[in-house]
């Protein structure tokens, strides 16, 4: 990073999963630099879904730094997910033909749920998962019995990550989502699914699906609770494979309780 800056900037870590993430700082000015950032990175800026991009640079060994607006602000908690901006802020992103069509101009190909229980059941069988629990298995039984109701569906670019520590409330008052890293072309009931089951009290999902723009049907229903399903198979497997024993087990217990609710397994 200093061979881009120069060396009076002061570049400290910002944290994440990645380890790619840095803030950087001179002078009273201030900048959020990631390395190999989602691509489509200027277009969330220009539709004030991002911090503003201020620069894009490409490095001799092929990395792309970006750039952008360091802002004073906090992270939502996760009482205010439910408040209506974020209904309305994802309802902007999931009706936004120019990210749909530059996300799928880079190659980003519209997500199959059948490609996607594969995936999951592949890694069950490789032999770091040897161990895995018999909750599992019915979760992917449950998948595939349920893959007939969530094919052919309209896509749209979904953000894949709803947890509350990507909105960003800045100082001034404005809501960002951020860290677009594993955004997909995908059923809008993926990232629905997501703020719905972890957020927002069942007897309020009408409320704030009707701010977001749709009507809780049996069919967004049914296609809701596949993704979640799916989703929490997929965290419980990558903290598996990091060897993150403790996080998988709290996503484990996740698994069990949305399985109960749903009635796929009996207390």
């Amino acid at each position: 990073m200093e061979q881009i800056l120069g060396q009076d900037w002061t570049i400290t870590p910002a944290g994440g999963s990645t380890g790619e993430a840095y803030y950087a700082q001179r002078d009273g000015k201030r900048l959020f630099l990631k390395r190999n950032s989602s691509p489509f990175l200027a277009v969330l800026s220009a539709e004030g879904i991002v911090p503003k991009l201020v620069w894009t640079k490409r490095m001799e060994n092929g990395d792309v730094i970006t750039a952008q607006q360091w802002l004073e602000g906090r992270e939502l908690s996760p009482e205010e997910i439910q408040h209506p901006r974020v209904a309305q802020l994802l309802s902007k992103i999931h009706h936004s033909s120019e990210l749909l069509d530059l996300l799928m101009r880079i190659g980003k190909k519209p997500l199959d749920p059948e490609n996607l229980l594969q995936d999951l059941k592949n890694h069950e069988q490789d032999s770091s998962f040897i161990d895995t629990q018999i909750e599992i298995h019915q979760a992917l039984r449950y998948l595939e019995n349920q893959l007939k109701y969530v094919e052919n569906h309209k896509k749209v670019v979904c953000h894949c990550d709803m947890n509350h520590n990507n909105w960003l409330l800045t100082n001034s008052d404005q809501l960002y989502l951020i860290d677009w890293d594993n955004a997909m072309v995908a059923d809008p009931a993926m990232d629905l699914g997501m703020i719905l089951h972890w957020y927002i009290p069942r007897d309020e999902w009408n409320e704030w699906l009707e701010t977001y723009g749709v009507e809780l049907d049996e069919d967004l229903l049914s296609r809701m609770h596949w993704y979640i399903i799916a989703q929490t198979i997929s965290f419980i497997q990558w903290h598996k494979y990091r060897k993150e024993e403790k996080q998988a087990a709290r996503w484990l217990n996740d698994l069990k309780r949305l399985m109960i609710q749903l009635g796929i397994i009996n207390i």
